[in-house]
């Protein structure tokens, strides 16, 4: 009768105390800083490039229009500073998945698997599954905050120089279409996952570090190669003397026949300018030139396509990470008994 008495009920199990909850989230503290002192080094490096190197800019560019074919002075440091905070930024920006990725295999899974701290974690009342969505929910909080401010951010300071700044990058470049828009936001939450579900199959922080980078950067070719082929294209036809026509991501391109059929542009013809390309086209019975292309009126639903796409995937990968946490940790407890 004592005995029953002394014993104490085992607290439940899906009811992990707050303090254990802080504890986890204490851990990644430093991580925490750094990057939002990531985000902001960056935010105010991409406010200063759309405002004040975007005027200094405009106005060398204007001194150096001016000048015609005549030598003159112009701010040259001024347009070069631009073009270099421009490029470095759209980079680091770009950067950001992977990092993500990276940590999330490496510190954030990885070493607490490695270590024995995540099975420490368990064994205080919090239960695995409790202790992934407590590792995962702040951080891709904090991601999408920080890369949707900074993809915005990024947009305005490339809109602030269109138009006014001659170097300015078209809408179609890698940095302009990828680093301004939400598609870096869906991949690095892809990133975190990824990051998350190389963490329990590896548990080696080094081989999770390694594997995340590769996924994220799959992700990231697939995107940049299937991309132009998630909306439908449009065709522009030009003259053989004009050459292909149609300012945007091409998709396709070559020559026409009279019967309709396409073929592909002989090497060095790009115009019937030139007499020997002139006769060649002749030999192929060519009458123009086709360019399928996305102008920029399509720059918005290719990325959303390709967003919810990332999203998917970012959400498949975390349900098999709680799938195999959740088969592991089985494992484990059978063993045990």
């Amino acid at each position: 009768m004592s005995a029953l008495t002394l014993a104490a009920p085992a607290p439940p199990a899906s009811a992990p105390p707050p303090r254990q909850l802080r504890w986890l989230l204490r851990l990644h503290r430093p991580a925490l800083y750094a990057w939002t002192g990531l985000v902001v080094v960056l935010g105010a490096l991409l406010l200063w490039l759309g405002g004040p190197l975007t005027d200094a800019s405009e106005a060398a560019w204007k001194q150096y229009n001016a000048c015609g074919m005549a030598a003159c002075t112009y701010d040259q440091d001024a347009i070069l500073l631009y073009k270099d905070v421009a490029r470095y930024t759209g980079s680091a920006v770009l950067a950001l998945p992977f990092l993500v990725a990276a940590w999330a295999g490496a510190s954030l899974i990885g070493r607490e698997l490695e270590t024995g701290t995540a099975q420490l974690a368990w064994t205080q009342g919090v239960t695995p599954t409790r202790w992934l969505v407590a590792k995962l929910a702040l951080p891709a909080a904090l991601v999408t905050a920080g890369t949707s401010l900074l993809a915005l951010l990024h947009h305005l300071a490339w809109s602030a120089g269109r138009g006014r700044v001659d170097n300015t990058e078209p809408w179609y470049s890698i940095e302009t279409l990828y680093a301004g828009g939400p598609v870096l936001v869906a991949l690095a939450l892809a990133g975190l996952a990824a990051g998350a579900l190389l963490g329990l199959l590896l548990r080696r922080s080094l081989a999770a570090l390694i594997g995340s980078a590769l996924v994220t950067g799959v992700l990231w070719i697939g995107t940049f190669l299937t991309l132009p082929h998630l909306w439908p294209a449009v065709t522009r036809v030009s003259s053989l003397r004009d050459g292909p026509s149609g300012s945007g991501i091409t998709v396709a391109e070559g020559l026409l026949t009279a019967d309709g059929d396409r073929l592909a542009i002989p090497r060095y013809c790009g115009s019937s300018i030139d007499p020997a390309c002139g006769s060649l086209f002749d030999r192929l019975d060519a009458v123009s030139f086709y360019r399928d292309y996305h102008p920029r009126s399509h720059s918005g639903p290719l990325l959303l396509v390709a967003t919810g796409i990332l999203l998917a995937v970012a959400v498949l990968l975390t349900v098999v990470a709680f799938r195999v946490l959740r088969h592991r940790t089985a494992d484990r407890k059978g063993a045990a008994v």
